[in-house]
């Protein structure tokens, strides 16, 4: 299956948190790694007063079902340190299911396509650099969202890939 990640890191070394956090993905038997989005940097939205965030978006093949990649996703961010103790608070690392194939999936523990990822330009806009005309399962064009640019800006070229 194809699945996009969102990423994002707002304490410490945020790259490498990033870099590092893309590198634990590849190293996962059910996960292959294909390319990165740019890394952008991005005001926080919502939440306590913070750092700015780098984010990428992360295009995966991956042979795990949806709620085995999401352990994989919560393993790499446990490993990055990341603690969830302020609901959209700073973190170590943050990663995202935001897209799986073309389904529609709605769990207590797992929601796709990510609910809110067309109000994020910080989801969107790394998003549109690895699919040109992003399409949801219900027909929703991501193209059609109406997004100020929310702060992001772009940071560095898009993060190696190990093979």
């Amino acid at each position: 299956m194809e699945a996009y990640l969102g990423l994002g890191a707002n304490l410490g070394d945020r790259l490498a948190s990033l870099r590092e956090a893309v590198d634990l993905l590849s190293a996962d038997p059910g996960i292959v790694v294909r390319r990165t989005s740019r890394v952008w940097e991005t005001d926080p939205v919502g939440g306590p007063e913070q750092p700015d965030f780098l984010n990428i978006v992360v295009e995966i093949d991956t042979d795990l079902d949806p709620l085995d990649l999401l352990a994989a996703v919560n393993r790499v961010e446990s490993e990055l340190g990341r603690v969830r103790d302020v609901r959209w608070g700073p973190r170590t690392i943050d990663i995202d299911v935001l897209l799986i194939d073309a389904l529609t999936i709605t769990d207590d523990r797992l929601t796709v396509p990510h609910p809110r990822m067309h109000q994020r330009a910080f989801v969107l806009f790394p998003l549109l650099e690895l699919i040109a005309d992003p399409v949801l399962p219900d027909g929703t064009r991501l193209l059609d969202a109406r997004l100020s640019d929310q702060g992001a800006r772009p940071y560095a070229p898009p993060l190696a890939v190990s093979s």
